[in-house]
């Protein structure tokens, strides 16, 4: 029989790094940090004490008391798209939109894991902003992938009208949000929600495709409202006379049920994802448990260096991550600048792809050495067998980045790196076991691509506050937009004074305008990226991705871990 041997790996942190080290990486962690959670906060207090007040003078919960209401005792809330629209202006009055005006958000409920999308009600009344419908469309995909319940907090007086141009039209467009509902409808997804208060227009239509739909005595749902309605005023027509609970759940049926108040829909939004199925996850741990890891997850803060420049052992990375630090390394002597393999996280297998750090052996020059952090042949063929047998066995795949690009020059030509590229990325396109990548530091160019970024559809891509997610460096770019102009040495050609200091400032302002569309805020301002975590949270993050992909069964492909493809390509490599 088969066997899933996992091996220790990592070591303590003294061991690892001396504490002048460890001292100044976390000193210069912590103040990367430091804007980030100030940022949350910025979010998560929407339009501040009036918008709270006015929500609380309606007899209506905020959005986020439901949430804390809603989830289970003592469970993460575990928001996606918090940074969507981070620091823009719209309108003529140049108001914000903090979140993109909706929540979106992982957490347990009666212990099943759940899709929680959430209007905020102190942002313009739930408005849809430009990106809003394009946050809930991905994490209506983000269900639909992993097949979980969603529920649907709504509490939305439509598109925010003075940038309807922005979220209106196009594919992606607020119209997109319905094709969702009926995709998840169609494929068994379960939709349940919660109607708290202005429901109109397309915020009418959201809940409508729902296997259930409650609605609270002070909720409507209207195509259009009252004050849209010829001669609504002298008729005396309220929004809530046109489509309030007395309509919809006693004469239209386009709602379920009637409850007095939001904490009652909340009570019963529990009650209904109680009576889904429970969670796989115990039977897929095989009898295992769920074990922490022997170091510390919040290692990660000075074992990480802020320094993309800064080498470090991915290892070390790993052995924070995996529940007793426990690794089966597959393939370890054959492309060294990558490292995969199989660990457990919460006691459910995973498979681990991700770069190494640092300088490794380069087989082609007895005793010589290359930097790691950069794609070679060997490498690319490892990432793509090894994904391959994933697939095939159905085990997630997870990918931790931090790769610089693909080998360049003749020799990387000669050795046919575009087409082993493209075979990776083949393997990337087609495969159907849930992708979850990490940005950890440096995402570029084309690895970026190959290692599963974004593009290639992991059901979750998370980056840290150190990520810097581009095609090249600033300087690199500065350089070969200003080509023309330079020497063999990238030195600047012309003895001309005014003509050289035209030159350095305008490859300077190139260099800083590629740096601060680098920043980890920036990509997660349009999407770029899903979420922006702290390394010390990444843990808590990859125990909820994997019990999701394994929650529940018959969806996918789950092989017993006797059976799998990579106990051949172990035997047959010998490794």
């Amino acid at each position: 029989m088969a066997k899933v041997l996992l091996q220790p790996i990592g070591s303590s942190r003294e061991s690892s790094l001396d504490d002048g080290s460890w001292q100044q990486r976390l000193d210069q962690m912590a103040a990367r940090e430091e804007r980030f959670v100030a940022g949350r906060a910025t979010v998560a207090d929407g339009w501040g004490d009036k918008g709270r007040a006015r929500v609380h003078k309606k007899g209506k919960l905020t959005t986020w008391e439901r949430l804390e209401r809603l989830k289970d005792e003592g469970a993460p809330l575990l928001p996606v798209g918090t940074f969507v629209n981070f620091g823009l202006k719209f309108g003529e009055r140049e108001q914000s939109s903090p979140g993109a005006g909706v929540v979106t958000a992982f957490t347990r409920v009666h212990d099943r894991w759940v899709m929680v999308i959430a209007n905020d009600n102190t942002v313009a009344s739930g408005s849809w902003w430009p990106r809003t419908p394009e946050k809930i469309e991905r994490a209506q995909e983000m269900a639909r992938k992993m097949r979980l319940p969603v529920l649907y907090l709504v509490d939305c007086s439509g598109l925010f009208l003075p940038e309807q141009a922005n979220t209106f039209p196009g594919a992606k467009g607020a119209g997109h949000i319905f094709k969702m509902n009926a995709l998840l409808s169609s494929e068994g997804v379960p939709q349940i929600a919660g109607v708290f208060g202005d429901c109109i227009a397309g915020g009418g239509y959201m809940p409508l495709i729902s296997d259930k739909v409650y609605m609270t005595e002070i909720a409507y749902m209207v195509i259009a409202g009252a004050a849209l309605i010829k001669g609504a005023k002298s008729q005396q027509m309220t929004s809530h006379g046109i489509g309030g609970a007395d309509v919809h759940v006693g004469v239209s049926g386009c709602a379920d049920f009637r409850v007095p108040d939001d904490a009652h829909c909340i009570d019963a939004l529990r009650r209904e994802v109680a009576d889904l199925p429970s969670s796989a996850v115990p039977y897929y741990r095989y009898g295992l448990s769920a074990d922490a890891p022997r170091f510390s997850p919040d290692e990660l803060t000075g074992l990480v260096p802020a320094d993309h420049r800064v080498a470090y052992d991915m290892r070390e990375v790993i052995a924070r991550l995996v529940d007793s630090s426990l690794f089966w390394e597959v393939l370890p002597d054959l492309g060294q600048e990558v490292i995969v393999g199989v660990a457990r996280i919460s006691g459910l297998y995973v498979g681990i792809l991700a770069n190494a750090s640092g300088l490794i052996d380069d087989p082609h020059k007895p005793g010589g050495k290359k930097p790691s952090g950069i794609l070679y042949k060997q490498g690319i063929a490892k990432l793509a067998a090894f994904s391959r047998a994933c697939n095939d066995d159905g085990i997630p795949l997870l990918w931790l980045q931090d790769i610089s690009g693909f080998d360049i020059g003749p020799e990387a030509e000669a050795h046919g790196l575009l087409g082993y590229g493209s075979s990776l990325i083949y393997s990337n396109s087609t495969n159907t076991a849930p992708m979850a990548t990490v940005l950890l530091r440096k995402a570029s160019g084309a690895g970026y691509y190959a290692m599963a970024g974004l593009p290639y559809d992991p059901v979750l891509q998370l980056s840290t506050p150190v990520t810097r997610l581009s095609v090249m460096e600033g300087r690199t770019l500065a350089i070969g937009a200003y080509n023309a102009q330079l020497d063999d040495e990238f030195n600047i050609v012309t003895q001309d004074p005014e003509q050289r200091a035209a030159i350095e400032a305008g490859m300077k302002a190139v260099e800083a305008r590629i740096e601060g569309d680098m920043d980890p805020i920036s990509s997660a301002r349009q999407m770029d990226t899903d979420e922006v975590v702290l390394v010390s949270e990444l843990r808590q993050r990859l125990v909820a991705w994997a019990e999701m992909t394994y929650q529940s069964p018959g969806h996918r492909r789950i092989k017993n871990p006797r059976i799998w493809s990579l106990h051949d390509l172990q035997v047959l490599t010998g490794s």
